[in-house]
């Protein structure tokens, strides 16, 4: 999938689309990378002189790949089936610090769907090292209902 592939899948929008590339898709895995730009603009105001991805754009990497593969499995962009909302964290648990520069490989496993709402478990590597594992949850609501 290109560029335009994920933006065709998922409602997420520079600057805050955070899949690259996406290397690996099916109905219940997707794996795909992010490139630390470091000029990221949030790199500026968190931890001057130690940049730091903030975790919690970490975690965005994971919950978008979840999208990606929601939609992959509902067989629908972002117009289609809905929009995919975050509904549930849980047992996010941080192993490294993410620097400027770094690319991050990001796994995201459907582990159930019940009753509309999707299950997954993310984790997020860089050079094979461990940086993130969370398990999330989501679900399609009407576009309408999102308020766009």
């Amino acid at each position: 999938m290109n560029t335009s592939d994920i933006l065709a899948a998922i409602p997420h929008r520079p600057p805050f689309l955070l899949i690259d590339e996406v290397v690996e898709i099916s109905a219940d895995r997707a794996v795909t990378l992010k490139r630390v730009d470091p000029e990221s603009g949030f790199f500026d105001g968190h931890f001057p002189g130690h940049p730091v991805m903030p975790g919690v754009l970490v975690c965005e990497c994971a919950f978008q790949t979840g999208a990606l593969l929601v939609a992959h499995r509902t067989g629908d962009g972002s117009s289609g089936a809905g929009i995919p909302l975050l509904t549930r964290i849980q047992d996010a648990r941080f192993k490294r610090q993410v620097q400027p520069g770094q690319v991050l490989r990001v796994e995201v496993v459907l582990d159930d769907e019940l009753g509309g709402a999707y299950f997954m478990t993310g984790r997020v590597t860089s050079d094979e090292k461990a940086v993130l594992r969370v398990q999330f949850a989501c679900t399609l609501v009407p576009a309408e209902a999102s308020g766009r």
